[in-house]
């Protein structure tokens, strides 16, 4: 018997990085880019996801509902664990490297050293939640200006920095 196919798997294709749809999310720093390779990180089932994320730029403490598996494509990937931003206790994880994040476990990111790219794969929907809510990037609006959110595929209130 055939299993029906998850989202955007049931034909044979390729994205090649030339093809590659980065844009900003509400979620991230402004400077940061999410890229929705496969499936529909929204609604529930498998999807894949690429963030790209500028030397320099952190990713304050958060969690997600939904456990997650980090594969670092290109930089180098720092991770630290915990609910308070500590720079001392991030590990750094170069390409190829696989990191597996269990759901609802507080970490945030730093490109310490120049740009990382890594690819996430999990099972939706995404969810991100700051620790401190003054940390969101989505509390801090700026009036008259909207971005495209590729993960909900609406156009929402773009974020300050």
């Amino acid at each position: 018997m055939a299993r029906a196919h998850q989202p955007d798997q049931s034909r044979f294709r390729a994205i090649l990085p030339e093809d590659i749809e980065w844009k900003p999310f509400p979620a991230f720093p402004p400077q940061a880019r999410l890229a929705v390779m496969v499936g529909h990180p929204s609604e529930p089932g498998p999807y894949v996801i690429r963030v790209k994320v500028p030397g320099g730029t952190k990713l304050m403490p958060h969690q997600h509902p939904e456990d997650r598996i980090y594969t670092v494509m290109s930089g180098i990937f720092y991770i630290g664990l915990g609910e308070t931003f500590d720079g001392d206790k991030v590990q750094a994880y170069p390409p190829g490297s696989v990191v597996v994040l269990p759901g609802n476990t507080p970490h945030f990111h730093w490109a310490k050293s120049g740009e990382y790219v890594t690819q996430v794969t999990a099972i939706g929907p995404l969810g991100l939640d700051y620790i401190d809510h003054r940390d969101d990037p989505r509390e801090q609006h700026v009036h008259n200006q909207t971005v495209f959110d590729p993960i909900s595929h609406r156009t929402i209130p773009r974020m300050a920095n």
